[in-house]
């Protein structure tokens, strides 16, 4: 019980030290650039998380549950997919169609009214006082939602499945190693998951203080930061599709492909 307690307790703090790989941090800076909400940042983090969770999971299981051998080409080619949403992203963010997307998005959906023949029957079923609650909550849930909006909330979970297609094998491999029995290993990944969740809502925040603070004191500086993370986000992409179809072979005949 002591050494599961333990290797729990690891997972987690080892997933969120794999929030902080490079990779994701860059994706999640570009994505975080066109938010000023810590909290709304935050659960852009959270849905990152969930993303590469629900696939480190289901690749992972497939790995540790039925010994499934992923080949390099098809490695090499899920890395290589980072790269290329990298990129994506960078370019996005550079042109001004991330902004532009995220403001429109709130834009639609900060008009979302309470339709008038539900109003009516809260009344009818209700009593005032309680009326003017339900009220004010539905608005508050429709205000946060029309603040983050549907494509801001489909955009971080779709990057951190990918991130996740990426990392599944290494993770597998890892746990594979430490943790022989399988429900356990299944637990670990689950934690490990759960710490990634973690370690990512608490970057994101932090991320987003920098660009929230710029637009409060100067409309240049925001978009310098901004430009930046999106020629950040453009060269790391680059260099993982140069390393993943050059250097690693993936666009050769002979392929290498060591999870990491």
């Amino acid at each position: 019980m002591i050494t599961l307690l333990s290797m729990i307790v690891l997972g987690f703090f080892l997933g969120m030290r794999h929030a902080t790989d490079p990779d994701h941090v860059v994706a999640v800076s570009t994505i975080v650039s066109c938010q000023r909400s810590m909290k709304h940042a935050a659960m852009i983090g959270v849905l990152w998380g969930l993303g590469h969770t629900i696939t480190i999971f289901v690749v992972g299981s497939a790995i540790i549950l039925f010994n499934f051998v992923i080949p390099p080409r098809l490695g090499l080619s899920m890395e290589l997919s980072v790269g290329l949403m990298l990129i994506l992203l960078g370019i996005l963010n550079l042109s001004g169609i991330m902004g532009w997307i995220t403001k429109a998005c709130t834009r639609s959906h900060s008009g979302i009214e309470v339709h008038p023949h539900v109003h009516r029957a809260c009344i009818q079923s209700h009593s005032q006082k309680h009326t003017r609650a339900k009220v004010s909550t539905n608005h508050w849930a429709i205000e946060a939602y029309g603040q983050l909006g549907l494509y801001q909330i489909i955009r971080p979970l779709a990057v951190g499945i990918v991130h996740g297609l990426a990392g599944s094998a290494a993770v597998a491999l890892l746990v594979l190693a430490t943790i022989r029995e399988s429900f356990g290993a299944l637990v670990y990944l689950l934690v490990f998951g759960i710490g990634t969740i973690a370690g990512m809502m608490v970057i994101t925040a932090a991320i987003a203080v920098p660009f929230k603070f710029s637009e409060a004191r100067s409309a240049r500086l925001n978009r310098g930061l901004s430009t930046v993370s999106g020629l950040i986000s453009v060269s790391f992409g680059v260099f993982v599709v140069y390393q993943m179809g050059f250097v690693n072979g993936l666009f050769t005949r002979n392929p290498i492909w060591i999870p990491h």
